[in-house]
């Protein structure tokens, strides 16, 4: 009966992205991705292992590549399929260097499962953190192919804890073995009764974000632009994230503001740029000399993580939409105190930063200015919530270094 319904769900949401694709961007990309069906670049491949790693969109990624570039090192003659499901994740990542194929996942379902899994023969599947496709996952157990689940988080209102949630606790049982960020994830596994093949290895993402940053390049142009002064940069930011912003802005024409906008299409960019008068784009900001003006807007995708090392305070977006809270490790690694908004509860990492003294959550605009202001005048406090930061960071690394050992340990990647 469970997988009736999961059928059932499966067209409908692709029913309802076909309608949206009218009118949606990202719904559009969405289907003309998926058009036609993937081809797998088998070229020098024989005798090859194959890994392959699914993620969503472009966080799990970014929470995956540490472990496929270790794995690179340790094994250089293997081959990295990688797939996402959102275009967000694709889009931004399709030209990812090191990977040998990219490509939309095709919608689940029995045949497509099974094409997909005999096209890449992977020895060895890399799951990110969450979106547990059955069809896909159960193929994938049928043909005994080692799968691992990385960075998984797990809470006990999921569809697998509850009674309702036969067909995703069937889904659970085609993971070889689950790498989770803590302890409550790992009792909640053994509450179903998966206890003996889980490891709390924390979260992949702390070592990717130490990785950007002990590599980090300057960004052309910014450290001119933000000179002497004071600078806020504000990260992943949607429109009540500007919101809030707006008037502390204004008010404060001595500081300077980088602002890096979570959607960037050329609709959005305008709007930004509207509430926020005077304002420059990045992409402009080399022709422009002098700079008059203290709010740069970022125009593209892929700098944002170096730009909060320009900081002295930054704001991470997304706290005060419904799916919460960005990347707030991003920021925090480069010890800077890190504001968000008030939706982040669901974010193990943001609560922790808050708790340790790095994090500052608000719930309008006067508690911005409020901490700010805090900042600002208190410098003893701005460089212990900074230093704070990034200690946390710092501390919760190895995610990856525990995975790769499970892999060694277990000959996975042994011809």
């Amino acid at each position: 009966m469970g997988t009736f319904f999961y059928t059932i769900f499966l067209h409908l949401y692709e029913a309802g992205i076909k309608i949206l694709s009218v009118w949606n961007p990202k719904a559009r990309l969405w289907i003309t991705g998926r058009k036609n069906f993937p081809v797998i670049n088998s070229e020098n491949s024989t005798g090859k292992n194959t890994i392959w790693m699914h993620c969503a969109s472009l966080g799990e990624f970014e929470q995956g590549r540490p472990v496929i570039e270790n794995i690179k090192k340790q094994y250089p003659q293997t081959k990295v399929v990688l797939s996402f499901f959102s275009p967000s994740g694709y889009e931004v990542q399709k030209n990812y260097a090191g990977a040998d194929s990219i490509l939309y996942l095709p919608m689940d379902g029995k045949t497509n499962a099974k094409k997909i899994v005999t096209l890449i023969k992977p020895s060895l599947v890399l799951w990110v953190k969450y979106e547990y496709w059955f069809y896909y996952l159960e193929e994938l157990k049928q043909q005994n192919i080692p799968l691992l689940l990385v960075s998984g988080i797990f809470r006990s209102n999921q569809p697998f804890f509850n009674w309702y949630g036969a067909i995703w606790k069937k889904a659970l049982l085609c993971f070889t073995h689950f790498f989770v960020q803590d302890k409550a994830s790992e009792s909640l596994l053994a509450s179903i009764g998966l206890d003996k093949n889980v490891t709390v290895s924390g979260d992949t993402r702390f070592d990717r974000v130490i990785e950007i940053a002990e590599k980090f390049e300057h960004i052309p142009f910014v450290k001119e632009y933000c000179g002497e002064s004071r600078v806020i940069v504000a990260g992943s930011t949607w429109e009540d994230d500007e919101a809030e912003l707006i008037h502390y802005i204004k008010a404060n024409p001595q500081i300077k503001f980088i602002i890096a906008p979570h959607e960037i299409d050329a609709e959005n960019l305008r709007d930004v740029q509207k509430e926020f008068q005077g304002s420059i784009f990045y992409s402009e900001l080399v022709n422009a000399h002098p700079v008059n003006s203290n709010v740069l807007i970022i125009d593209n995708v892929g700098m944002l993580s170096r730009l909060y090392q320009y900081a002295d305070i930054t704001y991470v977006g997304g706290g005060f939409g419904d799916d919460g809270v960005h990347n707030v490790l991003e920021a925090a690694v480069y010890s800077k105190p890190v504001i968000y908004g008030p939706e982040f509860e669901k974010f193990k990492e943001a609560t922790e930063l808050i708790d340790c003294g790095g994090g500052f959550s608000i719930s309008n605009a006067l508690e911005l200015e409020k901490v700010l202001t805090e900042l600002w005048e208190n410098e003893q406090l701005l460089k212990t919530s900074g230093e704070a930061a990034k200690h946390y960071v710092y501390s919760n690394s190895g995610a990856s270094k525990k995975i790769m050992t499970y892999i060694q340990e277990n000959l996975l990647l042994t011809n």
